[in-house]
């Protein structure tokens, strides 16, 4: 077959032609979808140990995950980044081709696992596995133009505003606030005084904990409601009219 292109050149180069033109609308009119998947799909597993350094956070959360997560079926590598705010990111690597829904599954059952060894901490903030590509499309930067807004502000005003909008876009899968700051409260602890208490840091957060809990305050005029024994219309009215009477709540 070589030896036949050799030697009849000319077909050799109309056939080129005719095959780079073909590509070209190809090239313009065939669906992104049936392109052929040339990056390895990647799966990334995520969570948050608030006052965790780095250290903590690799020994604690880190280890147990990717003990885990090693070895799962189709992947390649994976690499992980624990950082010195208490964000923990996983990303692993499946073969190309690999199924990336498959993927997600498998990934999330050998997270299901270390769930048991993690702090409460861990536990209580989640821990998310979602596909991602570790690609950037896009970067849209916020900013103060006369600068009477700090950076926390625009960050809470881009996750409030801006970050689902653009999550709702057709063809994004994710978007992340890179160096994410919220509003929270720091509380510095006398270690004198706790230990003339006979107190730990952890009695210190359960009743912060305990206090910080908005509590429903039920509903204001509605209807007084009887026991089940007494419940009649006759009662009712009665009742009704010993409160508007006599102006005394009945509980």
């Amino acid at each position: 077959m070589v030896e036949y292109f050799i030697r009849r050149p000319k077909f050799a180069i109309v056939l080129s032609i005719i095959m780079t033109i073909i590509g070209l609308i190809a090239l313009l009119k065939a669906p992104v979808e049936q392109y052929p998947n040339v990056a390895p799909p990647e799966i990334e597993v995520s969570t948050e140990f608030t006052g965790a350094n780095a250290e903590v956070l690799r020994d604690t959360v880190a280890t147990e995950i990717e003990k885990e997560v090693n070895g799962v079926e189709g992947m390649i590598y994976m690499r992980s980044k624990s950082a010195s705010d208490g964000n923990y990111i996983l990303t692993v690597a499946f073969e190309v081709g690999f199924d990336a829904d498959k993927a997600q599954i498998l990934v999330q059952n050998r997270v299901n696992r270390a769930m048991a060894k993690l702090p409460e901490e861990v536990k209580r903030s989640g821990v998310k596995v979602e596909k991602t590509a570790s690609n950037i499309m896009m970067a849209v930067m916020v900013h103060s133009p006369d600068q009477s807004k700090d950076g926390l502000f625009l960050n809470n005003y881009a996750n409030m505003n801006i970050k689902d909008e653009l999550a709702r876009v057709n063809g994004v899968s994710k978007v992340r606030n890179i160096g994410d700051m919220e509003y929270a409260m720091r509380i510095w602890l006398d270690p004198s005084k706790m230990a003339s208490l006979g107190i730990v840091p952890e009695d210190v957060a359960s009743a912060i904990g305990e206090q910080n809990v908005i509590r429903p305050a039920g509903s204001v005029g509605a209807a007084l409601t009887p026991p089940k024994h007494h419940r009649s219309k006759w009662w009712c009215a009665q009742r009704a009219a010993c409160v508007i009477n006599s102006n005394l709540k009945i509980l």
